[in-house]
């Protein structure tokens, strides 16, 4: 495709050098940049892309586009734009011709519920006749094949490529979480949705973001980006705040337990055997029931019933798929054992979610309850001591241990998380993940229960920029094997 097709319908600050050069790849990290390439050079947190401009060029770049002024003199194409992000996001979904745009496509965001709400979506969608794609925290579908996730949301180009992939293969839908930063980044931009989930918002990511009505701010950016359906838990105080608003172009669907909830829960039971209700909508009655316990999936099989009810998909197919659909990876997840252990594995890293976990296990364990969970370092500090607090209101016991410390002091962490817990002090520190969980092992009997939260599906820990292979599940499997 020519550059200048390309910028047609860019705003640009200045254009110097030959814009009717052919470009074969759009990238944004100049170690993968080939000849004819284009290279958007982006101004990050720790880096200035602009940086690696002459580097991108000797790769053999075609053009460079940033929001740096930079010209090389004679008909070397450069490309000066106010936001770097937007940019390659509108080149990226240019240069693929729009794929979502033949898609149907659904986001879900939200702080907790977005991965379970659109595994529930898929199954739903597969249990219809549909072919959806996947994109999220856990796992990328793209027809049969299925990737590793490197990010909850792909970068622009990277997410195009992946919609045109779906086009190819088959696909006529595709289900994708939305994260906070991706739409800061402008990941998702150009891309306009079918229908998009609001599941909740509680504390995170203030890092990034820096307060929590900012954080709303940014999650309210994807509903400006929706065709017909915006889907909304009017249980949460930040949902009806969304609801209520008046920048809302799509059909409005409200989904809760409370009175006034269009999409409404009733009768709701759950316990070690799974989670059931009855749901009252427009489209009709029904009684789900899933085999994933706590009312959290109960809200999370709300929006996922109001949102293919939305989309015209019959509600006997929806409750067919929910009562089969199996455990999402990482989510409140059993892990069998021959020991006789009752073990589970969460992704629960926020205050909100440890809660919901927490506060589920506790109404099937007749014994103890103790969990082993950590904080991530370089990220939002103020929910450590929320975190801690949680687990001392509702565990027996606790083990706090690393999570993915990256560039911070471990026990520094540590002593974040422990300053939630009072004089009781009905906890230990353990660094060492394994040794932490092998310890939870050998708290807990028959009747007890082990969680080991914070990394769920996760298979690695990141210690001062370098990674190392670790799997909760392996390690609780391995604990138990040793003691044999």
């Amino acid at each position: 495709m020519k550059l200048n097709e390309l910028l047609d319908g860019i705003e640009t600050v200045e254009i110097t050098g030959d814009t009717a050069c052919e470009i074969t790849g759009i990238v944004y990290d100049s170690r993968r940049v080939e000849s004819g390439t284009l290279f958007v050079a982006l101004h990050g947190e720790k880096a200035d892309g602009a940086a690696y401009i002459e580097e991108a060029i000797q790769r053999g770049a075609a053009a460079v586009v940033s929001q740096t002024p930079c010209a090389f003199g004679g008909s070397f194409p450069c490309i000066h734009v106010a936001d770097a992000r937007l940019a390659l996001a509108q080149l990226a979904g240019s240069f693929y011709g729009h794929p979502a745009a033949r898609l149907c496509m659904i986001g879900i965001t939200g702080t907790n519920g977005k991965t379970t709400v659109s595994f529930m979506l898929r199954e739903i969608f597969k249990a219809a006749g549909r072919r959806p794609g996947l994109l999220g925290t856990v796992r990328y579908e793209i027809g049969d094949r299925v990737l590793p996730a490197s990010r909850t949301t792909p970068e622009a180009p990277d997410l195009q490529a992946m919609f045109a992939q779906m086009d190819r293969a088959g696909c006529d839908s595709a289900v994708m979480e939305v994260s906070s930063h991706a739409l800061a980044q402008h990941r998702v931009e150009g891309i306009f949705y079918d229908a998009a989930v609001f599941t909740n918002l509680t504390q995170d990511h203030l890092d990034y973001h820096g307060t929590l009505e900012e954080y709303f701010n940014v999650k309210s950016r994807l509903f400006n980006q929706v065709r017909r359906f915006a889907v909304i838990n009017c249980d949460d105080l930040w949902g009806r705040r969304l609801l209520s608003g008046k920048k809302l172009l799509a059909g409005r669907i409200s989904y809760g337990f409370e009175e006034g909830a269009e999409v409404r829960g009733l009768n709701a039971v759950t316990d070690a055997a799974g989670s059931r209700m009855c749901v009252k909508s427009p489209w009709g009655d029904a009684e789900v029931s899933l085999q994933l316990i706590g009312r959290f999936n109960l809200y999370n099989a709300l929006a996922a019933f109001a949102t293919a009810a939305a989309l015209g998909i019959p509600a006997e197919i929806t409750v067919k798929a929910l009562a089969e659909m199996p455990c999402v990876p990482g989510r409140l997840e059993a892990v069998p054992n021959t020991k006789g252990k009752r073990v589970f594995v969460d992704y629960a890293h926020t205050d909100d979610a440890l809660l919901n976990v927490l506060g589920t296990l506790r109404e099937i364990t007749a014994g103890r309850l103790v969990v082993v969970f950590g904080c991530g370092g370089n990220r939002d500090k103020g929910k450590r001591p929320l975190m801690g607090k949680v687990a001392a209101k509702l565990a027996d016991y606790s083990i706090i241990t690393n999570d993915n410390p990256r560039n911070e002091i471990p026990e520094d962490i540590a002593a974040g998380i422990a300053a939630g817990f009072d004089s009781g002090r009905k906890y230990e520190i353990v660094l060492d993940r394994k040794a932490a969980i092998a310890r939870g092992l050998e708290l807990i009997g028959k009747k007890d229960v082990l969680l080991v939260a914070g990394k769920g599906h996760e298979t690695c820990q990141e210690f001062n920029g370098a990674i190392f292979p670790f799997d909760d599940r392996e390690a609780v499997r391995e604990a138990l094997e040793w003691k044999k």
